[in-house]
């Protein structure tokens, strides 16, 4: 798919005063109601960042530690990692492979095909002591369905980018990474298209979700800055059925796990 030329300028704002979300929240409605005043109303081809946590708490992503029952296999590898076994047995159950693990690190894939610490579980910023918050279940589906409900109660068409915290191989650090994705192209293939000298681009593959992700991230913070959602307005996009599943490597391209 083709884009025009991205802006040469983007307005980047994150909104105070969400609530603290709750199993089967209204999800839309809030998110729309962050953006009443008139200089901050949604309009059509902007692109809304949502952290994934406010995601998976309207989805009732959390679950009770203390109701949780480990499994030999849980206790075996909580006792090779230094961890919880309970913590242990939902990174299990949320994984399909452990890739790596030492005394205080366990990386799982995680059923979405992303390679990340933890299965993606988190325990901060919960909103209640013993819980823990796990991945949607399918966060490109969770995108469009906040996409769509946003144009019901807005009437707006927006693109909507699902973020989370990950780490990247070979690099120190975390950063906003896209987990869902809809109405944009989530990766932007320039294969084909002409550098300045008129050479033709033979691997320029763009993670524009992620690109758009990070930028967002910024602002967002990890800690307690309480600010999980952010309008983006000015990248000029074309609306595709671009997900964010299209970013995760193959298995069969994957040479380093």
């Amino acid at each position: 798919m083709h884009l025009p030329a991205l802006s040469r300028r983007l307005e980047l704002y994150a909104p105070e005063g969400l609530p603290e979300i709750q199993s089967q929240d209204p999800l839309p409605l809030i998110l729309a109601r962050a953006f009443t005043s008139s200089d901050d109303a949604l309009k059509d081809g902007d692109i809304l960042v949502v952290a994934q946590k406010i995601v998976s708490k309207s989805e009732d992503k959390q679950v009770t530690l203390a109701e949780v029952v480990p499994s030999p296999a849980a206790f075996a590898l909580a006792n090779e990692t230094d961890k919880d076994p309970r913590l242990v047995e939902l990174i299990l159950q949320e994984s399909t492979e452990i890739v790596r693990k030492r005394p205080g690190l366990i990386i799982a894939r995680h059923r979405n095909g992303c390679v990340v610490a933890n299965a993606g579980i988190d325990q901060s910023n919960t909103g209640t002591e013993g819980t823990v918050v796990l991945l949607p279940e399918d966060a490109d589906t969770s995108a469009a369905a906040i996409a769509r409900g946003l144009k019901v109660d807005t009437g707006v068409s927006i693109a909507v980018i699902i973020i989370d915290s990950m780490g990247r191989a070979w690099r120190n650090g975390t950063l906003g990474t896209a987990i869902g994705c809809y109405g944009i192209p989530a990766l932007f293939d320039r294969r084909g298209n002409l550098d300045r000298s008129g050479i033709e681009l033979q691997s320029s593959e763009i993670g524009l979700a992620d690109e758009i992700a990070s930028a967002a991230s910024l602002l967002m913070g990890q800690g307690n800055e309480s600010l999980p959602v952010v309008r983006i307005r000015g990248l000029h996009w074309a609306e595709g059925n671009g997900m964010a599943s299209d970013l995760v490597r193959p298995r069969t391209q994957d040479l380093f796990t």
